[in-house]
C-alpha cells in the first residue's frame, strides 16, 4: 500500500487562510501523509480532475469576494463548459475563514462546496465556517472541524502497516535552510529586485513611487492623526480609475528590526542565501534578493510587529528546554487553552516581537533556519485612492487614519503601515514607498445622466473624492455626497474642495458633525431627512448609491435609513424595502465596501 497524499489549497488575503493551510499541511506531514501546498491561482486547475483528496481553506474579501490569489481558479471553476461529473474521483473538504459582521459570511467557502458538489466531487464533511468574531476566534471552529476531518480522512485513507505518525514533539523540518557568508562583494545585494520594465508595477515588482507630500490633514488638538499623502507615479505606466485601490506593504520600525536581531543574535549587516531543504516544495520568497543582508530579510520581510497566531507559539515551543517556558508555550499552542491564548496575546494585541523577548531562553534556543516557519511574510495594506488621474495627473493620493491605540500593555499599540507611513518626512530628503494598483469593488456608472449618491463618513470619504474628481473632468454633476465626521472644526476632510465643487455646482453635499452638538447626528440621520431627493434620483433617475467607510455600525445604519426612504417616500412594506435594496445590490445600484 502507498503512503496516501493529501493536496492543499488555499485562498488567503491576508495571510490567515495560508497560515490554516500550513497547520493542515504540519498534521498531514505528522501522520506521515505525502503533502503538497498551493495557493489556488499557482495550482494548474486542469490538474484537479485527477486529484483524489483535497482541502481547500479559503478567506472572503470585501462583499463576498474570492481574495486575489484565487481570481483565475474561481474564474475557471464557475465556467458553464464544465461537465457535471468531470471531479467525480476528488474526495474534499472546504474550510472557510470569514468574519459574521458581514453580510456574505463565509460566501466564498459556501459557494466553492456547492461548486465542487455540482462537478461530482464527495464532501468528507461539511464545509467549516470560521468566525473571526468569535470570542476564541478562527480556532473555535477550526479546532474541532480539524479533528473531523482527520477522523474521515485516515479511515478512507489508511496509513501503511509498520508506519506510525510522528509524536508532536518530534520537530518537522524547516522549509528552508540558511547559508551565511563570511564576506560579500555583491554590493547590490540588499536592494530590491529591480523593476521589470516591461510589466505593470505588481507585488513582485512594485513601483517605488517618490512622496510629494505627507500633510496632518486633522486639527492639532485632535485624538486622530489622519494624513493625505501624495506619490509621484511618473513612469510607472500605472492606470487607474475611480474606485481602484493602492497596495503598500510597510517596513519595520529601525528599533524593532534592532531589538529583534538583538533578542536573535542576529547581525544585522551580515548576508545570506536559502535553499529549499531536501523534499520541500517551497520556492525561495521572490521578494528577497540572493544574497540577502539580515536587515533587508527582518526590515522588509518578516511580520514581527503582527499578533502571532498560535502556529507561532506550536513552533516556539518545540525549541524551549526550560521547564517553565516550555509548559507555558505548550499551553498556549493547545486547543484547551486558546482562552488563555487570547488573554495573553490578541486581547493586549501583543506583538511577534514582545512573545520572543517574554521566553527569552527559547528566544535563545531557537534555529536561523525556522525563522521563516516562525514567522509570517509582511502583507500589503489596501487604501482606496483619493484622487483622479485626470486631475492629477501621474499622482496617486491617499487618506491614512493613523493606528494608534492603548491596551493593558505598556506600550501604546501602533498599525504598522499607517505609523510607518506618516514617518516619512519628504522635506528630509528623497522618500519612496513601492506600491502597486489593483482594481477596486467600487464601479461608478459611464452614463453621464446617470446620478451617484455617495455615503462617506471619516476615511471612507476616500473614493468618492477620487469619483467627484473624475466625474466632473467628464462633465458629470449629478454628485451627492454625505459626508460625516467629529467635529467641523477638527476633521472635516477636503473641507475647501467641497466647499469649492458646491459654489460652482459641480455637487451637493449634506455633512453630519456627530460631536458638535448635544444630540449626536450621523449620516444615517441626513439620509432619512433627504427622504423626497433620494427617493427621486433613485426611483425616477435611476441612481446608483454609495456607502465606504467602516464596517462596525455605519453601514447597517445608512442601509435601514435607505429602507425608511423606500416605506416613507415609496409606500412600501419592511419586506418591499428589504427586496428593493435587495434588487438594487444584484444589479450594481447599491455598491459598498467596508472595513474592520
Amino acid at each position: 500500500m502507498s503512503i496516501p497524499t493529501l493536496l492543499v489549497l488555499y485562498g488567503s488575503q491576508t495571510g490567515t487562510a495560508q497560515d490554516t493551510a500550513e497547520r493542515v499541511g504540519r498534521q498531514a506531514q505528522r501522520r506521515r501523509m505525502g503533502v503538497r501546498m498551493h495557493a489556488l491561482d499557482t495550482y494548474n486547475v486542469a490538474n484537479l480532475i485527477s486529484e483524489s483528496l483535497v482541502v481547500f481553506v479559503c478567506s472572503t474579501t470585501g462583499q463576498g469576494d474570492p481574495p486575489d490569489n484565487m481570481k483565475n481558479f474561481w474564474r475557471f471553476l464557475f465556467r458553464k463548459s464544465l461537465p457535471a461529473g468531470s471531479l467525480c474521483r476528488l474526495d474534499y473538504a472546504v474550510l472557510g475563514l470569514g468574519d459574521s459582521s458581514y453580510a456574505k459570511f463565509n460566501f466564498v467557502a459556501k459557494k466553492l462546496h456547492k461548486r465542487l458538489q455540482q462537478l461530482g466531487a464527495s464532501a468528507l464533511l461539511p464545509v467549516g465556517l470560521a468566525d473571526d468574531q468569535h470570542e476564541l476566534g478562527p480556532d473555535a471552529v477550526i479546532d474541532p472541524w480539524l479533528v473531523l476531518f482527520w477522523q474521515k480522512t485516515l479511515s478512507l485513507y489508511p496509513l501503511p502497516a509498520g508506519v506510525s505518525p510522528l509524536g508532536d514533539q518530534d520537530p518537522l523540518p524547516p522549509r528552508y535552510v540558511f547559508h551565511f557568508l563570511d564576506e560579500i562583494t555583491e554590493k547590490l545585494a540588499e536592494q530590491p529586485l529591480p523593476p521589470d520594465d516591461h510589466a505593470l508595477p505588481s507585488s513582485t515588482h512594485p513601483f517605488p513611487a517618490r512622496v510629494v507630500s505627507n500633510q496632518r490633514v486633522t486639527d492639532p488638538s485632535h485624538f486622530q492623526d489622519v494624513r493625505h499623502i501624495e506619490f509621484d507615479i511618473t513612469g510607472s505606466k500605472i492606470q487607474y480609475s475611480a474606485g481602484d485601490v493602492v497596495m503598500i506593504r510597510p517596513c519595520n520600525s529601525p528599533e524593532d528590526v534592532e531589538h529583534f536581531c538583538q533578542l536573535l543574535r542576529l547581525d544585522p549587516d551580515r548576508y545570506f542565501t536559502l535553499t529549499p531543504t531536501d523534499g520541500s516544495t517551497a520556492p525561495v520568497p521572490v521578494r528577497l534578493p540572493q544574497p540577502c543582508a539580515v536587515r533587508y530579510l527582518v526590515e522588509r520581510y518578516l511580520d514581527v510587529a503582527a499578533v502571532p497566531r498560535r502556529s507561532f507559539f506550536e513552533l516556539l515551543a518545540s525549541f524551549a528546554t526550560d521547564e517553565m517556558e516550555r509548559g507555558k508555550l505548550a499551553e498556549l499552542s493547545s486547543p484547551q487553552g486558546q482562552d488563555e491564548l487570547h488573554s495573553y496575546c490578541n486581547r493586549p494585541r501583543r506583538m511577534a516581537l514582545e512573545v520572543l523577548a517574554d521566553f527569552p531562553h527559547t528566544t535563545a534556543e531557537l534555529n536561523v533556519n525556522y525563522l521563516l516557519d516562525l514567522i509570517p511574510e509582511i502583507q500589503p495594506r489596501s487604501f482606496s485612492i483619493a484622487s483622479s488621474l485626470l486631475a492629477h495627473h501621474n499622482r496617486i493620493q491617499i487618506l491614512v487614519a493613523v493606528v494608534k491605540y492603548k491596551t493593558r500593555l505598556h506600550k501604546a499599540r501602533k498599525g504598522l503601515c499607517s505609523s510607518w507611513l506618516a514617518s516619512l518626512d519628504p522635506s528630509q530628503g528623497e522618500v519612496c514607498v513601492p506600491l502597486w494598483v489593483k482594481k477596486g469593488g467600487l464601479k461608478f456608472p459611464q452614463d453621464p445622466h446617470t446620478p451617484v449618491i455617495m455615503v462617506g463618513p471619516g476615511t471612507g470619504v476616500a473614493p468618492f473624492r477620487a469619483a467627484i474628481q473624475e466625474r466632473i473632468a467628464q462633465g458629470k454633476t449629478a454628485n451627492l455626497l454625505f459626508f460625516g465626521c467629529r467635529s467641523e472644526t477638527k476633521d472635516f476632510y477636503c473641507r475647501t474642495e467641497w466647499e469649492e465643487k458646491v459654489q460652482a455646482g459641480h455637487m451637493t453635499l449634506f455633512t453630519a458633525f456627530s460631536r458638535d452638538q448635544e444630540d449626536k447626528i450621523y449620516v444615517q440621520h441626513r439620509v432619512k431627512e433627504q427622504a423626497k431627493l433620494l427617493w427621486d434620483m433613485i426611483a425616477n433617475r435611476n441612481a446608483v448609491f454609495y456607502i465606504a467607510g467602516n464596517a462596525k455600525q455605519m453601514p447597517a445604519a445608512v442601509c435601514d435609513a435607505l429602507k425608511e426612504v423606500f416605506k416613507q417616500e415609496g409606500g412600501m412594506t419592511e419586506s418591499q424595502a428589504q427586496e428593493m435594496l435587495n434588487s438594487m445590490e444584484k444589479t450594481g445600484l447599491f455598491q459598498s465596501e467596508t472595513w474592520s
